[in-house]
């Protein structure tokens, strides 16, 4: 399985939403776009097919005064997954994750692992400029930037879309860490895709980019940006029939449980029922691969509770999502001391017994 790479917008293609690209793509295609300034910025859209913002985005930017003018720098555009698109999901089910079978994947090998490799390999060839990743949550979040280095480029390319960055390294095999090692990449989250307000900002933060010149090379004054690092991915366990209606035989999760992300949530804080006397079933596992779950969840009577605070993000309440990926991650409030990144720990400081 290989990408198509083209060197020009196939006609009509930018009057297509994200659920009709299949009528005129056959699969994950590459697009070099000419600009002034030829070392490129390039795009990855729709890795995740519900995720539409930053086609949107694209679109509607080539679409605008660059219809007749130049881009100010040429563009590599990745077009992912149009058949999940057209059904307006995630992935597949015969599919794997996308962004998750990038070069450092931890997944099965797949066809689609060699094709990324390819298309790393590829794009590298060409230096560019910078990497951006569009993506969208599922659950109720700010718009937010991610990198996988503290380091300044990136950490100035983050903050150019918003004041909120997460440090993350886990889950491997995700794009901006494949692209990370050789120019500054950033993924962005755009909120949830039905609301227009994140193809609008991703509109705005990509024309801002297109006319950069450098980055700086300094890091960013610690007053502006609000940095956090992830420390743990919070999963339910396989087996576990849960559900955000109260129709579950082992689980109930609160149907606005993702009104959470992004605030601190103090020890004693409900996360869901136990409705069958199962023993806890919501797993937090460290980046290193440690079990975290008694550190930060407890039981009282039938309801599972935290058992510190806890900041979660991407929060979500689609259960869909809960089975494919996660329930959230888990983070902390991070200042470095300085841009090593051989200076920053993996593992979060928790205390030895629990309150």
């Amino acid at each position: 399985m290989q990408a198509a790479i083209l060197d020009h917008l196939p006609d009509g293609l930018l009057q297509l939403d994200a659920t009709e690209l299949h009528t005129v793509l056959d699969g994950p295609t590459l697009i070099h776009l000419p600009g002034r300034v030829p070392r490129p910025l390039f795009v990855s859209v729709l890795q995740h097919g519900n995720e539409t913002s930053g086609w949107d985005a694209v679109r509607r930017l080539l679409r605008s005064r660059y219809r007749r003018d130049p881009l100010p720098r040429s563009l590599i555009l990745l077009i992912a997954n149009i058949d999940a698109a057209a059904a307006g999901v995630r992935h597949l089910p015969e599919q794997p994750d996308f962004n998750r079978c990038w070069p450092g994947s931890e997944t099965v090998p797949t066809p689609i692992h060699a094709m990324y490799r390819s298309i790393r390999d590829h794009v590298q060839r060409f230096r560019p400029f910078a990497s951006i990743d569009i993506h969208n949550n599922t659950g109720e979040n700010p718009h937010y930037a991610a990198v996988n280095a503290i380091e300044a480029q990136r950490l100035h390319l983050a903050a150019l879309f918003s004041r909120t960055v997460i440090y993350f390294t886990q889950p491997a095999g995700v794009q901006s860490i494949a692209f990370g090692r050789f120019c500054p990449s950033v993924t962005l989250e755009c909120g949830v895709p039905e609301e227009e307000d994140g193809a609008d900002h991703a509109l705005a933060y990509l024309d801002s980019v297109l006319n950069l010149r450098a980055l700086p090379d300094t890091m960013p004054r610690p007053d502006d940006l609000e940095l956090y690092r992830m420390i743990a991915t919070v999963t339910v366990e396989r087996g576990v029939d849960f559900s955000f209606n109260g129709r579950a035989r082992d689980l109930w999760l609160p149907p606005d449980l993702d009104r959470l992300n992004f605030s601190e949530m103090p020890p004693g804080t409900r996360l869901g029922r136990l409705l069958n006397g199962h023993r806890n079933p919501l797993r937090a596992t460290s980046h290193e691969g440690g079990d975290l779950s008694d550190h930060c969840f407890r039981r009282r009577e039938r309801d599972i509770i935290t058992a510190r605070p806890l900041m979660p993000a991407m929060m979500t309440t689609d259960a869909d999502i809960v089975r494919q990926d996660c329930l959230c991650h888990l983070m902390e409030r991070f200042t470095p001391a300085h841009p090593d990144i051989d200076d920053v720990r993996d593992e979060p400081e928790l205390p030895e017994n629990l309150p």
